[in-house]
């Protein structure tokens, strides 16, 4: 039994129904509990199995997962499909559908992970709890447990406006006062909503509307050369476009 193996059914021995679900993938553990259990299973993990140290607490959108626009399982030399289905969260979508129906929502789209440290043990874990409500998800805070989970999640709430119940002082940390919106959504404008000048008139920062347009992002395909072919002369438009591809 490896390692990973065995720190997971030590985990399901331990812990038992307080955990969600317990999967190896890519030799690391992977743990998920329930809000209510989260404050009580890391602080057994950092007492009793030795995870002293929280390297990192981040913030996941899965909007939108296991899904994409583009056919790339069956992509060749040829490139990839063309053909757009804007479905994906950031197309914004919404703007076109039909307020009058009701849609399924999507369940547990936020969570927040934590990835944990065995310096004793020389093990890894991690951690993740699902928000139970889209429209406020709440997850309770782990500043008691680890203190260094301050600045993380604020980090996670300032980007993906996830609220960390009993945080000391819970504000934005990266975007600006007054910032509207969390840019790390899947359904954030790519543009955003506002940008920044100065105005020399006013002698101060001012926002304003966007001036970027939106595009269609396109991905770029390198295309092999043959064994038989000659390479393409300097200053052709394949290989300036073959030179851009590989920036």
């Amino acid at each position: 039994m490896t390692d990973t193996n065995a720190l997971a059914e030590q985990l399901q021995q331990k812990f038992g129904d307080s955990l969600q679900s317990v999967t190896v993938d890519t030799g690391e553990v992977t743990v998920e509990v329930a809000p209510d259990k989260l404050v009580e299973v890391a602080t057994a993990l950092r007492d009793e199995l030795g995870f002293e140290m929280l390297i990192d607490l981040c913030g996941v959108d899965y909007a939108g997962y296991g899904r994409d626009e583009w056919q790339t399982q069956e992509s060749s030399g040829s490139g990839f499909s063309r053909g757009v289905d804007a479905a994906t969260p950031g197309r914004m979508t919404a703007l076109d559908d039909d307020l009058c129906i009701e849609k399924p929502r999507e369940a547990r789209r936020f969570a927040a992970v934590c990835h944990l440290l065995s310096i004793a043990g020389n093990r890894r874990l991690r951690l993740r709890v699902f928000a139970p409500d889209d429209d406020l998800p709440i997850v309770p805070s782990l500043t008691g447990v680890w203190n260094c989970a301050d600045w993380f999640e604020r980090e996670a709430f300032d980007l993906f406006g996830i609220l960390f119940e009993g945080h000391p002082d819970l504000r934005r940390l990266l975007t600006d006062y007054g910032f509207i919106g969390h840019p790390f959504r899947k359904d954030f404008p790519l543009s955003g909503n506002v940008e920044v000048t100065y105005d020399t008139e006013k002698q101060r920062v001012v926002y304003q509307p966007v001036s970027i347009e939106p595009r269609v992002l396109v991905p770029k395909v390198i295309r092999a050369q043959k064994a038989d072919e000659p390479p393409p002369a300097a200053g052709d438009d394949e290989s300036e476009n073959a030179a851009e591809a590989t920036e």
